[in-house]
């Protein structure tokens, strides 16, 4: 059994260095519609979820300190996996921890309500595994957002 129990990816999140020229660039543009905007924008792309966020918060998130990063580590983005349970994220770790795979950020309470972690793929790239108690996921895994079903 793999780390991660259903294969399937919940969302994108793009360090951005302008959160506003970022929005409008997806939203004027490219014509996305925002279901967010509150300090990150996210984009309901079809059961999948596309962010932006501000680049500093989101290597403060991923448990980096400014612009400065560990060799190895690509922190302007990060992907995530969001589970059905706050259980689910923390079995996830322990198996994650049992096959040495480097930890960013142990699973905690986030300030928004839910709970995760990140961890560390081979070339340095951030996942979050994340319980998001607003959120729902369909049977086959695809992210509801409130009532509004995002698939």
């Amino acid at each position: 059994m793999g780390a991660l129990p259903e294969q399937r990816m919940s969302i994108i999140t793009l360090g951005v260095a302008d959160i506003g020229a970022s929005r409008r660039f997806y939203t004027e543009i490219i014509g996305l519609e925002p279901f967010m905007t509150e300090g990150i924008t996210m984009f309901d792309m079809g059961g999948f979820v596309l962010g932006l966020w501000e680049r500093d918060k989101l290597h403060k998130d991923i448990g980096l300190m400014g612009n400065t990063c560990p060799q190895g580590i690509s922190p302007n983005f990060a992907m995530a996996y969001n589970t059905r349970t706050r259980d689910e994220v923390d079995m996830i770790f322990a198996r994650l921890r049992a096959e040495d795979v480097p930890i960013a950020v142990e699973p905690h309470e986030a300030a928004w309500g839910g709970y995760g972690g990140y961890f560390l793929d081979p070339d340095g790239h951030a996942w979050e595994v994340v319980f998001n108690p607003h959120w729902g996921l369909t049977p086959d895994g695809r992210v509801t957002l409130g009532n509004r079903r995002a698939a």
